[in-house]
């Protein structure tokens, strides 16, 4: 890709970030994008095939860019390895992104019906177990009880992850808690559900969330042909 198409590549993410916050997925056109990046339709197709995959190019670019955030919060923290101050760390890193406040605070309108679709990010995540890995490795360094089952351990924190995003399609958000309170509330019920009683080694945490992180930003940029430095700006 050279410079003119990282560019529009860009202004094209930078429409469609603006768009998806403010109107959700399905309020949101291959039309309405092009023109607040100021080119024309065809030239987004130029560089994604469809409004799903510039859906997911964003997500995935967000996200990335949100992990280099959450793991500066976890690497300043004492207990930032621990179950609870990887929760903790997250909201904080939360307020300092609009984009993923409005992913995990809208009334559901921001995935919309992509959550349903059959080959989501979601599902795919779901699928690869990445969480269960996670699970087992902290249980390998102490952070994580020994005895908790990992494949059900990770399943019960896929339901809660998927519902942080999805609640919002059954419920009003005026009668749900603000998510910072939520996520506060969360990361006390994985600690005390979850943590040994010594604590858990919080150095030894830190490693196993150093591991999964390079390899998912090594993932992300070999697929999308980012360069990391680019990421760790928002």
């Amino acid at each position: 890709m050279n410079d003119k198409q990282k560019l529009r590549q860009t202004a094209i993410l930078s429409a469609a970030k603006i768009l998806f916050i403010k109107f959700g997925y399905d309020k949101t056109s291959v039309a309405d994008i092009a023109k607040q990046a100021g080119i024309s339709k065809g030239a987004i197709y130029l560089h994604f095939n469809s409004k799903d995959e510039l859906f997911e190019t964003l997500l995935t670019t967000q996200m990335a860019k949100f992990s280099y955030v959450w793991m500066a919060y976890v690497e300043a923290d004492p207990k930032g390895g621990t179950m609870a101050g990887i929760y903790i760390n997250m909201l904080h890193a939360m307020h300092k992104d609009s984009f993923i406040t409005a992913m995990m605070s809208q009334d559901g309108q921001f995935f919309g019906s992509y959550l349903y679709k059959p080959n989501s990010l979601f599902k795919q995540q779901y699928q690869q177990n990445t969480r269960q890995e996670f699970v087992k490795m902290m249980q390998q360094v102490g952070c994580v009880r020994k005895e908790l089952d990992p494949f059900t351990t990770a399943h019960i924190m896929n339901i809660i992850s998927h519902g942080l995003v999805s609640i919002g399609q059954v419920m009003d958000k005026a009668a749900a808690p603000p998510i910072e309170d939520t996520i506060a509330t969360l990361a006390d019920i994985m600690d005390r559900a979850l943590t040994p009683d010594d604590g858990g080694n919080s150095e030894a945490g830190k490693q196993v969330l150093r591991q999964i992180f390079k390899s998912s930003i090594d993932d992300f940029t070999n697929k999308y042909g980012i360069d990391p430095n680019d990421l760790k700006t928002t």
